[in-house]
C-alpha cells in the first residue's frame, strides 16, 4: 500500500513520533493506523518527540576504556531529573553509548546519532535514544563526547559523585603497572578537584596570554595603591600575576593537592617515574561536568500539582 504524506502527518499528530518513523511505522503495518501506533508503542518510539523540548540539564557522566588500555571514550548523557539520571536502565544506556563511541570512527554526535545501534543494527542511535525516552518518560540527550588514546602508554578514567564530573588522562610511559596507573589516578583526581583549563602553560596560546596582561593591566591601573607608580614596576606586577594565574589553570603547574610539601602536579609525576624507573609524561586530559553551561530547570513541584489540578 502506498504510503501517503497525509497519513504520515496524522500517525505524527496522533503520537508526537518522527516523520521518518511514522513512515517507517506505516510501511511495516500496511497503512493501518491502528497497528502503526502500536509498532510505535511497543518500540518506544510513541511521543519521543513531544519529550524533545524539556530542558535535560541533568545527566550522568560515564567512560569506556579498551582492554589494552591505550584508547578511552567519554560521554556526557542528560535526562531531566537526577531522579532518573540514578535509575539503573538509564544508567546501563549511558554505558553502552560511551562503550558504542569508543568503537565509533564517527567524528560528531550528528554521525554518531546516524550510526547502526551496536545492540540492535535494525535501529539507528538515535531511534534507541527516542526508544529509551518514550520508555522512561523524560527527554534525554546525547550531549556530547570525546576520545583520547595513548599507543605509547596508557589512559586512566576517574568518575566523580556517581558521574557528575567524568575525567580522563593519558600518559606516555614505558610502565603501565600500578605504580603509574595509581599516579595517573590520582592527577585524574585532582583534575576532577581543580578543573585545570590546559595541560601546561606551554599550551596556553599567546593570544590568551596578552588578553590577559590587558586585563590586569587595567587592573592595575585603576588601582589607587598604584597610583605614581612607574610603567616598568606595574609592568613586572602584571608578570608575576599573570604566572600566578597560570599556575591555576595549567595542571602540571597546579600545586598538587595531596602533598604535603606543595609540590607540583608536574614534581609529583616526575618523583612516581624516578621511583618506578620509568619515564612519564602527560599527553592529554579530558573533564566533563554534567550540565555544564546548560539551563537548569527551576522546579516548583506546588505549581506543577496546582497546575495539573486545574
Amino acid at each position: 500500500m502506498a504510503i501517503s504524506a497525509s497519513m504520515v502527518k496524522e500517525l505524527r499528530e496522533m503520537t508526537g513520533a518522527g516523520m521518518m518513523d511514522c513512515k517507517k511505522a506505516l510501511t511495516n503495518t500496511d497503512g493501518d493506523m491502528d497497528k502503526a501506533v502500536d509498532y510505535l508503542r511497543e518500540n518506544g518510539l510513541a511521543k519521543a518527540e513531544k519529550k524533545a523540548g524539556r530542558i535535560a540539564a541533568e545527566g550522568i557522566v560515564k567512560t569506556n576504556i579498551s582492554e589494552d588500555g591505550k584508547q578511552a571514550a567519554i560521554v556526557e548523557v542528560n535526562s531531566e531529573t537526577d531522579f532518573v539520571a540514578k535509575n539503573e536502565k538509564f544508567q546501563d544506556f549511558v554505558g553502552a553509548v560511551a562503550s558504542q563511541v569508543n568503537a565509533s570512527g564517527a567524528a560528531d554526535i550528528d554521525a554518531f546519532m546516524d550510526e547502526a545501534w551496536a545492540a540492535d543494527t535494525s535501529k539507528t542511535v538515535k531511534e534507541e535514544l527516542a526508544s529509551m525516552i518514550a520508555t522512561i518518560g523524560e527527554n534525554m540527550n546525547i550531549r556530547r563526547f570525546e576520545k583520547v588514546s595513548c599507543e605509547n602508554g596508557l589512559v586512566v578514567d576517574y568518575i566523580h559523585a556517581g558521574g557528575k564530573i567524568g575525567v580522563l588522562i593519558a600518559a606516555e610511559t614505558d610502565n603501565t603497572g600500578a605504580e603509574v596507573t595509581e599516579c595517573l589516578k590520582n592527577i585524574a583526581m585532582q583534575i576532577a578537584a581543580m578543573n585545570p583549563k590546559y595541560l601546561s602553560s606551554a599550551d596556553v596560546s599567546e593570544e590568551y596570554k596578552e588578553k590577559e596582561k590587558e586585563v590586569l593591566l587595567a587592573q592595575a591601573k585603576n588601582d589607587p595603591a598604584n597610583a605614581g607608580k612607574p610603567d616598568n614596576i606595574i609592568e613586572k606586577m602584571i608578570i608575576g600575576r599573570l604566572n600566578k594565574e597560570l599556575k591555576e589553570v595549567c595542571l602540571t603547574e597546579q600545586v598538587y593537592v595531596k602533598a604535603e610539601n606543595k609540590e607540583s602536579v608536574a614534581k609529583y609525576v616526575e618523583s612516581v617515574a624516578k621511583a618506578a624507573g620509568c619515564s612519564i609524561k602527560l599527553t592529554k586530559f579530558v573533564r566533563f561536568e554534567t550540565g555544564e553551561g546548560l539551563e537548569k530547570k527551576n522546579e516548583d513541584f506546588a505549581a506543577e500539582v496546582a497546575a495539573q489540578l486545574k
